[in-house]
């Protein structure tokens, strides 16, 4: 069953990243699973290895010492931390973030697109909570699916717009 999920989904990902040209080669998500060839122009769009994989920088966001206590404050820094993710994703280089459910030390994480972790590290450091000292960036080096390439595509057809 995961293994379906996750194939429909790196499916679901190449359908939205190629439009039309994805729906002329398979009618539905259920085609282009069902297919078994390898599929070069997603590869190579997605920076792939012969093993659909690539290497990414996460950024493990981590409760920093200096936390807002103002719930003011607190929100202006918050929509500040928003604002700058939306604009890595939009350059690119953001693949994926998201906040993990409890209210632990790791706050949530980040999946860069970059070649280096200096250059990850240049990026977390144009995050205002971080700037402020409210997050503290762990990064690490990772090799995984390349089809994550795609997630900010798909995530942009999921939300509605305000």
């Amino acid at each position: 069953m995961r293994k379906r999920i996750t194939l429909a989904v790196t499916a679901a990902m190449i359908l939205l990243v190629y439009g039309k040209a994805a729906e002329d080669r398979c009618a539905s998500i259920d085609d282009y699973l069902a297919g078994s060839g390898f599929d070069a122009q997603a590869a190579g769009s997605f920076g792939a290895n012969e093993n659909g994989m690539r290497k990414y920088v996460i950024a493990f966001l981590k409760r920093g010492p200096n936390r807002p206590t103002d719930p003011k404050k607190a929100e202006e820094l918050q929509a500040a931390h928003m604002k700058n993710i939306n604009r890595m994703a939009g350059e690119g280089k953001l693949v994926l973030a998201g906040p993990f459910m409890e209210d632990g030390e790791l706050r949530g994480i980040y999946i860069f697109s970059v070649a280096t972790l200096a250059e990850a590290e240049a990026l977390t450091n144009t995050d205002p909570a971080v700037k402020a000292g409210s997050l503290v960036m762990e990064l690490k080096e990772w090799y995984g699916s390349a089809a994550l390439m795609a997630v900010n595509g798909i995530h942009k057809r999921l939300t509605r717009g305000k």
